[in-house]
C-alpha cells in the first residue's frame, strides 16, 4: 500500500505529463488503480444527459442489433449530416460544418484562418493559444480579479480596435470560470467588431445559461447572416455527456465550409457521432432532454450556492456547469486537488497551469445531486478542521 506521499508524487507526475490539460480518469485509474475515485469532477459533461442517452442506445442500437451496422459501415459525408442537422438548429446547411470534438474545428479554424495577430482573453481555454501557428502575434487580454474575471466589455473592444487583429476569440460562458455575456452584449460586440476577419465564439457551455426564469437556450447562432465574420463553435460533450464518441460543429459562412470539405474534412465523423447528431434531431429526444437539461441547470447552481456558505474558498460566479475556486487556507491548488482524491476520492481540476489567474484556483464540475451532496459535505470537513 502506496502512502500519501508516494500516492501525491505519482499524481504530480500525470499531472506534469498532461501538460495543460488534466490527465484523464481513465489514466489515473490505470497508472493507479488503488486509488478509489468516487466523484469525477474534473470533466465537464451533464450526467443526466448521458443517462438519457444511454437509454435511446440501448432501444435503438443494442436491442435491434443495428450497432452492428453502425460499425460495419462507413458514416455519412461532413455535408449529410449537416443537412440532418440543419432543422433542429435553424441553420442552412451550408452554414454548418461538422467536427470531429469541437478541438478539431478550434484546432483547423485557428491554424488556417489565423495569419498575423490574435487577441485572446485569459483565463480561458488553453487550447486556443496553443494552437497558434509559430509565426502569428498573441495578444492577451487580461480579465481582472476583482471583476471576478468577467469580460470588460467597452474596453475589450477599444483594445480590439487598437490591436486591429485578424482574429479574437471569446468563449461564452468562459472556461475556467463560467462567466456569462447575455445575447444584448454579444450582439454589441458583433456589431463593433464586424470588421475583425475572423470572429470565434465558443458557445459549448451555453446549454447551462439562461437570461430568464423559464432557462430558455440563448445562441448567436444565428447572427452568421448578418455578421459573415463570426465562426460560431459547439462542442456537444459538455451538455450531452458523450465526449467518447467525439461530436462537436461550427456554424460560419459557407465559403468557409466549402474551403474546408474540399481540404480534408469531408469524411471526419464517426457512425456513433452521425447516430448522435440524427438522435439530437428527434423531437422526443429533445423533449426529454429539455427536462434534464433544466433539472441539471437547478440543481448545478443550487450546488454553487452551497459552496458558497464554505469558508476559506471563494466561488466565483458562474452560468456554467462548473465552478471557478479560489483556496484561501494556504494550500496549492495542485496538493488541494492531490489531496482531495487521495482522502475523498473526489478528481477536480487544479488551475495551477492557467494562464492569467493570480493566486490559487481550482475549477469543480457539477455532478448529479447525490455526488454533489458528496462534495459538499468533504469540503465541509476539509476546511473545518483545524489546522494545528
Amino acid at each position: 500500500m502506496q502512502t500519501k506521499e508516494e500516492l501525491t508524487k505519482q499524481l504530480r507526475l500525470l499531472k506534469e505529463e498532461a501538460g495543460s490539460h488534466s490527465p484523464s480518469i481513465f489514466t489515473i485509474k490505470e497508472a493507479i488503480p488503488e486509488l478509489k475515485v468516487k466523484v469525477d469532477a474534473c470533466f465537464l459533461s451533464n450526467p443526466y444527459a448521458t443517462d438519457l442517452f444511454l437509454e435511446y442506445f440501448k432501444r435503438e442500437l443494442l436491442d435491434t442489433g443495428g450497432l452492428r451496422d453502425l460499425l460495419e459501415f462507413y458514416p455519412s459525408q461532413n455535408r449529410v449530416i449537416a443537412e440532418s442537422l440543419s432543422g433542429t438548429i435553424g441553420i442552412h446547411p451550408d452554414n454548418i460544418f461538422i467536427g470531429n470534438g469541437a478541438i478539431e474545428i478550434i484546432q483547423t479554424i485557428i491554424q488556417r484562418y489565423t495569419k498575423t495577430k490574435i487577441v485572446i482573453n485569459i483565463p480561458t481555454f488553453s487550447s486556443y493559444y496553443e494552437f497558434i501557428n509559430d509565426d502569428v502575434q498573441v495578444v492577451y487580454n487580461k480579465l481582472l480579479k476583482e471583476n471576478n474575471y468577467e469580460l470588460d466589455v467597452e474596453s475589450y473592444i477599444k483594445l480590439v480596435k487598437k490591436e486591429k487583429p485578424d482574429t479574437v476569440v471569446l468563449i461564452n460562458p468562459n472556461n475556467p470560470n463560467g462567466a456569462y455575456m447575455d445575447s444584448q452584449k454579444v450582439h454589441h460586440i458583433l456589431r463593433e467588431l464586424r470588421d475583425v476577419k475572423n470572429l470565434i465564439l465558443d458557445e459549448s457551455f451555453i446549454h447551462f445559461a439562461y437570461e430568464n426564469e423559464y432557462y430558455d437556450l440563448k445562441t448567436a447562432s444565428n447572427l452568421v447572416y448578418k455578421f459573415p465574420n463570426l465562426i460560431l463553435v459547439k462542442s456537444m460533450s459538455k451538455d450531452f455527456g458523450i465526449a467518447g464518441i467525439r461530436a462537436g460543429y461550427a456554424v460560419m459562412n459557407s465559403r468557409r465550409v466549402q474551403e474546408l470539405l474540399l481540404n480534408g474534412f469531408l469524411w471526419n465523423s464517426n457512425g456513433l457521432s452521425e447516430y448522435f447528431f440524427r438522435l439530437y434531431t428527434s423531437d422526443e429526444f429533445l423533449k426529454e432532454y429539455e427536462q434534464v437539461r433544466v433539472k441539471y441547470i437547478k440543481e448545478t447552481q443550487d450546488f454553487i450556492n452551497q459552496l458558497k456558505q464554505i469558508p476559506n474558498i471563494k466561488v466565483y460566479p458562474s452560468m456554467a456547469n462548473f465552478a471557478l475556486l479560489e483556496i484561501l487556507n494556504g494550500e496549492t491548488s495542485d496538493d488541494f486537488v492531490f489531496k482531495m482524491l487521495i482522502k475523498h476520492g473526489i478528481y477536480l481540476r487544479t488551475c495551477s497551469d492557467k494562464i492569467g489567474l493570480n493566486g490559487e484556483f481550482v475549477r469543480l464540475a457539477s455532478r448529479t445531486k447525490d455526488e454533489n451532496s458528496y462534495i459538499i459535505e468533504s469540503f465541509k470537513k476539509e476546511f473545518s478542521e483545524v489546522k494545528v
